[in-house]
């Protein structure tokens, strides 16, 4: 069974001098020959100075064609990509370096002063940076390689599917570090329903704003364009950059937070030359990674008349588990979501299986026959918590540390819980009312705080909101687009019990500025 880098090493046989990464940035332009030829050499200084296969190096890199480079080196000699979000602080990263010690840390030349403040990173035994040399700290050398084939491929003959490869972290319910290890058949396993539910097609050009979505790109022979805005803000990026970026290069296809298109949105409706169509060369926009509402489907479709507008469903653990084009959703759908039904996902991608389990979220789920599994699913209609399983969804965490909250097992089969309450329809698409863990159960019954943020979405005034119940009362926190009348919305929400509406700006995650940050919500009420 081939790895990542054996499908990449097959896009360099195929389209040598093809570009493979656009970045404008910090003006490389790498061929895909150039590319593997530069991460030939890294992984040769990284060899040469004694890495072994197994080991873990820590990566502080932004997206760029630098960060591909030192990935695809790694993935070479079967080292393992850590990467660790720097802004969730001292503690998480202290943590998370202690689950799995790096043995190298790969950085940029600025985040390398994190060194003078944390004493973990400074332990580690080797340094390299990503510019310049650094004091004790030697710069890898990321310039193209000859666009040349000449080269040993592959330095290591020992991968296989079950190396690791990638390791990424994500908080559990306690803020415990859980670690997500994805293997080079996981990775593989990925690309291919990516290449599939994205539609890659070789030889075009992607404007690529989630980093393991390049991946998919190089290995489907698609060139990505990385946008030169921070992409860790995708809420406050530059619009006009990103236009003036896309007018230049004319990518057909992008798949980016929904915070980030509704600044493309926002730029593309207020400006004022009508001669020229600002999104036109997009055939495919998609966007996930956070909660994907018709309305910002609507107004893509309206800048774009002729592409195809997606919302993608997935997890940290699965992605992508389903998505619906808007050309699918029906009036009815519509109705049926500022009703309080929820939000359409859409049918689950193919490769993937899906079931609605009876609520136990909370409570491990013991290993069960497909039998007892089978009887505690439930029907079309019925609400429940998302369970999933396939190639692409991940087994379980480095260690074993939150695999009881969110893994079990159906005859020796891996099922992992989304912690996402929904149901199907009859038409087996999946609809969505958010997290398990925040339905409201009190005196009038049980009420998913989704299924209400939903229906508000479709006010045109409403920009975001977030339902919680605070001091015994369900209250609906609203940040007004325009100016909204607050007793209107909350007589048109009787149906959801809501007895108070607060208007205020509400704080949203960092990674993908679409999501609602509840605990800070709490903290403004």
């Amino acid at each position: 069974m081939p790895t990542i880098t054996d499908i990449l090493h097959q896009q360099v046989e195929l389209r040598p001098h093809n570009p493979a990464i656009l970045d404008p940035a910090c003006n490389q332009f790498l061929s895909f020959a150039e590319l593997e030829g530069a991460s030939i050499q890294v992984a040769a200084r990284l060899l040469q100075d004694g890495l072994q296969p197994g080991d873990t190096v820590l990566i502080f890199q932004p997206m760029s064609a630098k960060l591909y480079i030192v990935l695809l080196a790694l993935f070479r000699l079967g080292l393992v990509a850590m990467f660790v979000d720097p802004s969730a602080g001292r503690s998480h990263l202290e943590q998370c370096c202690a689950i799995a010690p790096p043995q190298a840390l790969i950085a940029s030349p600025k985040a390398h002063l994190l060194r003078l403040t944390s004493s973990t990173l400074r332990q580690i035994p080797r340094h390299y940076s990503t510019g310049f040399t650094l004091p004790q700290t030697p710069a890898l050398n990321l310039e193209r390689a000859a666009d040349s084939l000449d080269v040993e491929y592959p330095m290591n003959q020992l991968l296989q599917p079950s190396t690791p490869a990638l390791l990424t972290f994500t908080s559990g319910s306690t803020g415990q570090p859980k670690a997500a290890l994805r293997t080079h058949g996981f990775l593989l396993a990925q690309h291919r329903v990516l290449a599939d539910s994205l539609s890659l097609t070789p030889d075009t050009i992607d404007l690529s704003t989630l980093p393991i979505f390049v991946l998919a790109n190089l290995a489907s022979g698609v060139t990505s364009l990385i946008p030169n805005v921070d992409l860790r803000y995708p809420g406050k990026i530059d619009a006009a950059r990103v236009m003036q970026q896309i007018q230049r290069y004319r990518p057909v296809s992008t798949a980016a937070s929904p915070a980030f298109l509704d600044r493309l949105a926002d730029y593309a409706e207020s400006y004022r030359d009508d001669r020229i169509e600002l999104l036109s060369s997009f055939q495919r926009i998609f966007s996930g990674g956070a909660p994907v509402f018709p309305d910002l489907l609507e107004r893509l479709q309206r800048l774009v008349p002729d592409a195809t507008v997606t919302a993608v469903y997935g997890s940290t653990e699965a992605e992508p588990i389903a998505h619906i084009d808007f050309a699918e959703i029906q009036e009815g759908d519509r109705q049926a979501m500022q009703q309080g039904s929820g939000l359409l996902a859409g049918p689950p991608v193919s490769q993937i299986q899906l079931r609605i389990l009876k609520f136990q979220w909370g409570t491990p789920i013991l290993p069960l026959t497909q039998i007892a599994f089978d009887a505690q699913c439930l029907s079309s209609g019925e609400i429940g918590e998302i369970v999933v399983s396939g190639d692409h969804v991940l087994s379980g965490y480095w260690q074993g540390q939150g695999d009881a909250e969110t893994k079990f097992r159906v005859d020796d089969v891996p099922w992992h819980r989304t912690g996402d309450a929904g149901y199907k329809d009859a038409q087996g698409r999946v609809w969505l009312l958010g997290r398990c863990s925040a339905r409201i159960e009190d005196d009038r019954g049980t009420l998913y705080p989704f299924a209400v943020e939903a229906a508000v979405r479709q006010y045109p005034q409403v920009r975001r909101s977030a339902l919680v119940s605070y001091q015994g009362k369900r209250l609906l926190a609203v940040e007004w687009a325009q100016e909204g009348d607050i007793e209107v919305l909350r007589s048109q929400l009787a149906w959801a019990g809501v007895e108070e509406v607060r208007s205020l700006k509400i704080p949203v995650d960092r990674r993908h500025n679409a999501k609602v940050d509840y605990p800070t919500l709490y903290n403004k009420l």
